[in-house]
């Protein structure tokens, strides 16, 4: 990629926040038009599950192969696909006439949205080669996300007000179209001087894995979990996973290279980015469906109430970024994992729903945690990692955070419909009644996410985990890909 000036570069980060922000903004608005959606398309509980997990899960599955497909044929290329898709996966998202219309579209949304935030992110490492420059423009990129989440109940409470929740689709329409015009002009293409190479087989396993096993979650209330087309699913999701056990250390260049969760700071931020990214997403499912159907709030009051919590993340992501830069990812992780915890006891335990005040102090617990989670991910997972192999770890993390979603809103509605099954309307009085009750071992779970988060937070950020790290980086460096049949293994005991 040829020197920029400096403006030219500060262009190009705008160019690729405007990404960010329109995928970021897309996850929050919905959230608080699932009601509306639910009400227009008479939708299960299952429905409005799918309608963001289809989304997540492609997602989750394309992100790797985005990442690696740009850095062969092109970032800005590839950049500029994913924003023509996403802003055509918008419109029709906006047309759909039913429910599996509206599924479909959003898929068309996800694989666009796949190009566009790790791609967005090779851009700006490359475009900004100063360090201190290109953490200035990741600390502008992480402050997007902050916006996306503060403003997105609000914005999307007034146009599902004013307009219909159809609306919350077309934002993103002028925000893309003017991003693929500005990158045309003025992003400059780059490619990876040595891309990897593909892997289709292990992009398949990837979604054999992750789309069965979100099928038979979100469907086995309705169908029965030992019907047989559960089982069936469940089947084939651990024969994904079995065969992603067996066949990505064959290859040279694997879609994920399992010798990095010899890292406990890499093994301890996948899990950690699964269940904080679970947790908000099962977190923001829960509220918009009880403020709405069960208190009857309006979607921008809905949107108001939970400003408290978009409030503490917009506040503690750039606080938890400084000190992590400052005293390593530690305390940010324990002080999430603490917050995170104390929100879903008060839930399961004080029946927060039902006061007023305990309610809005469970919406700071959980904003103050999950704004302090996020920035220490992506550093533990790529702390003592090689130079060349950061990047990977690092679409790792960023995959995880996708399943997390994807798996919190499937596990956390699978609850929710279990419960308030056989009690009618979402608007009559025994769903209602019933929803309290059905919500408890969904805020369990929750808090169980918060303690994972603490845990795996202090285990594997300390000296021994540390260690693990530097011992998985030299392996890395002397072995360059996984050993193959014509190549035998190092010695295990090379440290």
């Amino acid at each position: 990629m040829p020197e920029l000036s400096s403006r030219r570069r500060q262009l190009v980060l705008a160019i690729c926040c405007m990404s960010l922000l329109i995928v970021s903004l897309d996850n929050t608005v919905l959230n608080v038009a699932l009601p509306s959606m639910q009400k227009e398309l008479h939708a299960s509980v299952a429905g409005m599950q799918w309608t963001i997990d289809a989304y997540t899960l492609v997602l989750a599955s394309l992100l790797m192969l985005a990442g690696s497909t740009a850095d062969r044929i092109g970032r800005r290329r590839v950049f500029q696909t994913g924003l023509v898709l996403f802003t055509l996966g918008s419109l029709l998202c906006s047309l759909a006439p039913n429910l599996e219309s509206l599924v479909a579209f959003r898929m068309v949304q996800a694989v666009g949205g796949s190009m566009l935030n790790p791609v967005a992110m090779s851009i700006i490492t490359n475009t900004f080669t100063d360090p201190r420059e290109r953490a200035r423009a990741i600390g502008v990129w992480g402050g997007v996300v902050g916006i996306s989440m503060a403003a997105g109940p609000v914005v999307g409470g007034l146009l599902v007000d004013s307009v219909g929740w159809r609306s919350i689709f077309w934002i993103n329409l002028p925000v893309g179209l003017a991003a693929v015009l500005l990158t045309w002009r003025y992003v400059p293409e780059s490619r990876a001087p040595k891309p990897r190479r593909p892997d289709p087989v292990g992009q398949l396993l990837v979604i054999g894995l992750l789309g069965s096993l979100t099928y038979a979650i979100i469907e086995a209330p309705s169908s029965g979990w030992t019907s047989p087309r559960i089982l069936l699913f469940t089947a084939l999701a651990l024969c994904s996973l079995a065969g992603l056990l067996v066949y990505e250390p064959r290859r040279t260049e694997p879609l994920i290279d399992l010798r990095f969760f010899r890292s406990a700071p890499f093994s301890g931020a996948t899990v950690i980015a699964v269940c904080a990214f679970a947790a908000l997403s099962g977190f923001l499912f829960l509220n918009t469906l009880y403020l709405q159907n069960v208190r009857g709030l309006s979607a921008l009051h809905a949107g108001l109430y939970m400003l408290p919590m978009a409030a503490l993340t917009f506040v503690c992501a750039p606080l938890s970024g400084r000190l992590v830069g400052n005293r390593g990812p530690r305390l940010p992780l324990l002080v999430a994992g603490v917050a995170m915890t104390a929100c879903g006891l008060l839930f399961a335990v004080f029946d927060a729903e039902t006061d007023t005040a305990l309610l809005f102090t469970g919406y700071v617990l959980f904003g103050l945690g999950f704004g302090m989670v996020n920035a220490p991910i992506t550093n533990t997972a790529v702390s003592g990692m090689p130079r060349t192999q950061a990047g990977v770890a690092a679409a790792v993390a960023s995959t995880s955070r996708q399943i997390g979603g994807t798996l919190g809103v499937a596990v956390i509605g699978a609850v929710l419909a279990s419960g308030v099954a056989g009690t009618g309307s979402p608007r009559g009085a025994a769903y209602a009644s019933a929803f309290v009750d059905a919500s408890k071992p969904a805020w369990w779970i929750l808090g169980g996410c918060g303690l994972a988060v603490l845990l795996v937070g202090a285990l594997t950020s300390g000296r021994w985990a540390r260690e693990t790290a530097l011992r998985t980086a030299r392996r890395l460096e002397k072995q360059p890909g996984p050993p193959t049949a014509g190549r035998p293994a190092a010695d295990s005991r090379t440290s």
